[in-house]
């Protein structure tokens, strides 16, 4: 039998081919890149077990106990350290150190999606990216602004999510069908915004999913009551689901986010084959799938985001362009967002000064990441500025200066580099109040950071 390292390898050449040119269907996002290469093998696999009269099951044993599960982990791991490598990046410490990094980062959260939190019987949230968390992991020019947050849940069964409102500026909730490359396509069955909710005066908010025609009326049998408005439904039909949670905010050191768990409602145990597992159990299937999964992000998302930044550096080094809103819809992006990816570099005698007249929106942000494509770190440096967070000058319009150090200027955003030469950067419109073509787009211009006092930025 093939193995999994050399057809998820095809795979994924294949995949980022068509990340480029724009071929994939909407809403396949990098977590959709390692379920299809997932889903493409297990279909291939199934096939010659039929031929052969095996069962997943036996093979996953087989697997697990010989350590050709591990060693094919492991395998993966090494073949993305080409990532660093190739696709002519930076070669200097700082760049190749983070690189690295990267990698350690994208296989730690990669276990933890794929494996530790993937039983939608003992259901968690997690994120698979998240820079404010204590070890941070970064991905894809991860929004400073934003936490997403996922649990994945079986659509046939109840949960029960409860928790804080808190103070984020927006807070969302919404059920996904199915899975990549599988039936429902992760299609968006139901979405709640918090002021769509019934909240309680302390904050304190409690939210149901039920699959469609198994809605409690009013209250449960514990005599809790069930508010219509907290309700989220589900399709049974599809038995995979994803619970999502979104939230953005104005202002992250100043507001509290939403804090949730998710859990089973009441007794669902299943009998035979459907026999809930003990909390925290594992067994050969689920660990060889997770390894798959876990291995195939780590290799996928950073040999994509790699091309992506050789790309940006190569077209189009210190301007912004508007991203291609069908390539933004393919990959998963917010199709209620406009974004603008680039690359930028400069030295320490150069700023590079970005001048933009934001449009009626529900909000907006500008960030710069190292390389990879990680936000630099916004817990200590002023690395992104938003609608909320920047200085205005009296025209409406901002300025921002992208610089080693801080011209303490009046009327101006500045965004550090903290200590990076190179790296590459975001701007979005979310929500924007004009069509795409009345966008007031950014304009980007390298100056000599001397000249920035005479070209009028001065005080």
């Amino acid at each position: 039998m093939v193995s999994f390292a050399v057809v998820s390898s095809v795979m994924f050449g294949g995949f980022v081919m068509a990340y480029s040119f724009g071929w994939l269907p909407r809403v396949l996002s990098i977590r959709g890149l390692v379920m299809a290469g997932v889903e493409g093998y297990k279909a291939y696999n199934r096939l010659v077990l039929r031929i052969r009269g095996l069962t997943e099951d036996d093979v996953a044993h087989r697997r697990i106990v010989t350590g050709e599960a591990w060693e094919e982990f492991c395998d993966t791991l090494k073949a993305a350290g080409s990532a660093i490598l190739g696709h002519n990046s930076p070669k200097d410490p700082l760049t190749q150190a983070e690189g690295y990094r990267y990698l350690s980062r994208l296989t730690r959260v990669a276990l933890e999606n794929f494996l530790e939190c993937s039983d939608p019987l003992n259901p968690q949230l997690v994120s698979l990216a998240n820079g404010s968390r204590l070890c941070r992991v970064c991905i894809g020019s991860d929004n400073p602004d934003n936490l997403y947050q996922n649990a994945v849940i079986d659509s046939r069964k109840s949960y029960m999510i409860t928790g804080t409102r808190g103070t984020v500026d927006y807070l969302g909730f919404g059920i996904q069908s199915g899975g990549y490359g599988k039936p429902g396509g992760l299609r968006t069955v139901c979405y709640r915004e918090a002021s769509q909710l019934h909240i309680q005066d302390n904050g304190e908010i409690t939210i149901f999913i039920f699959p469609k025609g198994s809605i409690p009326p009013g209250k449960l049998g514990d005599g809790r009551v069930v508010h219509k408005s907290n309700i989220l439904i589900s399709d049974p039909e599809i038995p995979e689901g994803v619970f999502i949670v979104r939230q953005t905010f104005a202002n992250r050191k100043l507001e509290i986010p939403a804090k949730l768990s998710i859990s089973l409602l009441g007794d669902q145990e299943g009998k035979g084959e459907n026999k809930m597992m003990p909390a925290g159990s594992i067994n050969s299937a689920r660990l060889d799938s997770g390894l798959r999964s876990a291995g195939l992000l780590v290799a996928g998302a950073s040999t994509m985001f790699a091309r992506w930044a050789k790309g940006f550096r190569e077209k189009h080094c210190n301007s912004l362009p508007l991203f291609d809103q069908k390539t933004s819809d393919s990959i998963g992006g917010d199709p209620n967002i406009r974004y603008y990816h680039s690359y930028w570099k400069i030295s320490k005698t150069e700023a590079l000064v970005i001048d933009v007249k934001p449009p009626k929106c529900r909000t907006w942000n500008f960030q710069v990441n190292n390389h990879w494509m990680e936000s630099l770190d916004y817990r200590f440096h002023p690395i992104h500025t938003n609608k909320f967070l920047a200085k205005y000058r009296p025209d409406k319009s901002v300025r921002i200066i992208v610089s080693h150090r801080d011209p303490k200027m009046a009327d101006t955003n500045w965004v550090s580099t903290v200590g990076h030469d190179c790296g590459t950067m975001c701007f979005r419109f979310v929500k924007p109040e004009v069509s795409d073509a009345a966008l007031p787009h950014p304009k980007a211009r390298l100056v000599n950071y001397s000249e920035l006092s005479s070209l009028g930025i001065a005080r």
